[in-house]
């Protein structure tokens, strides 16, 4: 990940066509990225015969879990390959569509009405933060050791709910977990903006500024899943 701490020099934004063609093509591949996945989504809570499907072919299912294992790992430490074309768009995209498999496994698990509302929901939220990290002149990057500390204070307080299973930790827990990566996802909207914020992404990642927003998205999406399904998804 090429931060520049300073948010100067090169490359970094000094020129605005720069910053905005850059910001465009990460929006661009965003997009596509939450058109494919949760399309798989509709296919799998309106589309009964995908369900079934997938359900007699668990191997698929860890077959989409190595793979997306794999492309985050490539994704997210191998620069030079992530800044390659056609290579890092390939990989983005079978990272999106592995994923997509992967929710929509799990959407499954939850009626139509409920996955619908998590999407709705998930979106207006996403424009709100979007449009906040924007105009606000709150620096969310200064606070990435406290967003990275509750990162890891709420994985603990997962294991903790999964061993005393209990419906309203599982509603904390989801609550908890929506609340910290939408502070992430305006953290990562900001880096990626420059300007007068203290750390700035390089223009050269856009595939990586692009995951970043993207799994920020998702994981919104799968805590408010969680809570619209009444604390039973967690």
């Amino acid at each position: 990940m090429d931060y520049d701490p300073e948010n100067n020099g090169g490359l970094s934004f000094s020129e605005k066509s720069i910053r905005m063609g850059f910001i465009r093509k990460v929006y661009s591949l965003l997009v596509v990225q939450l058109v494919i996945t949760f399309g798989i989504v509709a296919l799998f809570i309106w589309v009964p015969q995908v369900t079934d499907f997938a359900l007699h072919t668990p191997a698929l299912f860890w077959s989409a879990f190595g793979v997306t294992f794999a492309m985050i790992i490539l994704l997210a430490c191998c620069s030079d390959f992530r800044r390659k074309t056609p290579f890092n768009y390939i990989a983005l995209f079978v990272f999106t569509i592995c994923e997509g498999w992967l929710l929509g496994c799990a959407s499954a698990t939850f009626t139509a009405w409920e996955v619908t509302i998590a999407i709705g929901i998930t979106i207006i939220i996403c424009v709100a933060l979007t449009i906040f990290a924007f105009q606000t002149k709150w620096d969310f990057t200064m606070k990435s050791g406290l967003l990275f500390v509750l990162l890891i204070s709420l994985l603990m307080f997962g294991i903790f709910a999964a061993i005393f299973q209990s419906k309203v930790l599982n509603i904390m827990y989801a609550c908890l977990g929506a609340l910290l990566f939408s502070a992430y996802l305006v953290f990562d909207t900001q880096i990626m903006l420059g300007g007068n914020h203290k750390l700035a992404i390089s223009p050269e990642e856009y595939v990586f500024a692009a995951l970043n927003l993207y799994l920020d998205v998702v994981n919104l999406f799968m805590y408010i899943l969680a809570l619209t399904g009444g604390g039973n998804g967690n």
